[in-house]
């Protein structure tokens, strides 16, 4: 018959626990890692565009103006001027190059994003809209979409297609 030996554990192997608690606690710290990067991506998408957003001049690099975008009752979305960053700007400036409605409304308050409406199959792009430049009065189609888990709205401004048109890039605020 064979005999059964037992080899008993060295004890660095018995009482190695402080190592098992590192690596169980940096298991734990991976694990939520992961869900608040799950979280944060699941708010962005749960916020949308409504919010206010710090808009950068796609020339200067430079911030522009505050606009709060909000969901319409028809789903669509539009986006009102309501602070200028420009130092020294005129706060009571109007549009004068504005046509239609706008012409000679106050720049805070104007109503430049209008019919945004969000993509059915790409959740982070909307479409649709017209965007009025309050600095040439021009209005041009819209399309947006959001970039950095919702930090940031890429905006394009077009005439005609797509491919014919400028981008700027809007910070979200807090």
């Amino acid at each position: 018959m064979s005999e059964t030996r037992i080899i008993p554990l060295s004890p660095a192997l018995r009482h190695d626990t402080g190592r098992q608690r590192l690596t169980q606690a940096l298991a734990r710290l991976l694990f939520a890692l992961c869900l608040a990067g799950m979280a944060s991506v699941s708010w962005a998408q749960a916020l949308g565009i409504a919010g206010t957003w710090k808009t950068i001049d796609d020339k200067t690099g430079k911030p522009k103006a505050l606009i709060r975008i909000v969901e319409q009752p028809d789903g669509s979305y539009s986006g009102t001027i309501i602070k200028s960053l420009v130092p020294g700007a005129d706060p009571h400036r109007i549009c004068t190059l504005c046509s239609g409605a706008l012409k000679d409304q106050p720049m805070i308050g104007l109503t430049i994003l209008t019919g945004l409406r969000q993509d059915a199959e790409h959740q982070h792009s909307f479409s649709g809209g017209e965007i009025v430049d309050p600095d040439s009065g021009k209005t041009y189609h819209c399309n947006a979409r959001l970039v950095d888990d919702g930090a940031k709205l890429d905006v394009r401004g077009y005439i005609g297609i797509s491919l014919f048109g400028r981008t700027q890039t809007w910070v979200r605020e807090p």
